[in-house]
């Protein structure tokens, strides 16, 4: 439990420093502060390599969405863009803060598909919203840009928690799970 509630408030450190530091134009600010977060978490897991493979998928797949959306003109970021057609670097700290999260204090929601789906779809927007009411990101069109928010968002959550299940280093692998694993991702890419 304790693991939870540290795992909890760590993300949220991590989402108010890259927001409030992407709306103050300090991008860089949440991006020192998600690495500390993310090096706790990596050094308190039992699986470090396992969680560091999910944070550097959810790094991907994150930026490649945001990216879209930013260069589509969907979203608009004050500060941190590298490029304007691509994530700005506190977004993609915050995809790799909310990757922590998803084998400890998300847990509970790995294999409730329906209800990633829905849970995705509703705080994904409503965390985007938030940052829009502090300055971090603007909409072009509110309505549009919250209605693909949560389409996006629904998808991503099953998504990234089907990820994480499979780069779990949080669970103590069982005897010969290690091996089999590896045996999935073979086969998976053969």
């Amino acid at each position: 439990m304790q693991a939870m509630i540290i795992n909890f408030l760590a993300f949220q450190a991590g989402w108010f420093a890259c927001v409030l530091g992407g709306a103050s134009g300090w991008p860089w600010l949440g991006v020192g502060v998600v690495a500390a977060v993310v090096a706790l978490h990596v050094f308190q897991s039992p699986e470090a390599s396992q969680e560091l493979r999910l944070v550097a998928a959810a790094a991907v797949i994150g930026t490649t969405w945001d990216s879209t959306l930013a260069a589509t003109g969907i979203l608009i970021y004050p500060s941190g863009q590298l490029a304007s057609m691509l994530a700005p670097v506190w977004i993609v700290a915050l995809w790799m803060g909310f990757a922590t999260s998803l084998n400890v204090s998300l847990r509970w929601l790995k294999g409730r598909w329906a209800l990633a789906m829905l849970l995705g779809g509703v705080a994904g927007p409503m965390s985007f919203w938030a940052g829009s009411r502090l300055g971090a990101v603007r909409f072009a069109d509110p309505l549009l840009s919250l209605g693909v928010l949560s389409a996006g968002w629904a998808l991503l959550m099953p998504l990234l928690l089907w990820v994480a299940d499979r780069c779990d280093g949080w669970v103590e692998p069982v005897p010969g799970e290690r091996e089999r694993r590896a045996g999935r991702e073979r086969s998976s890419s053969d």
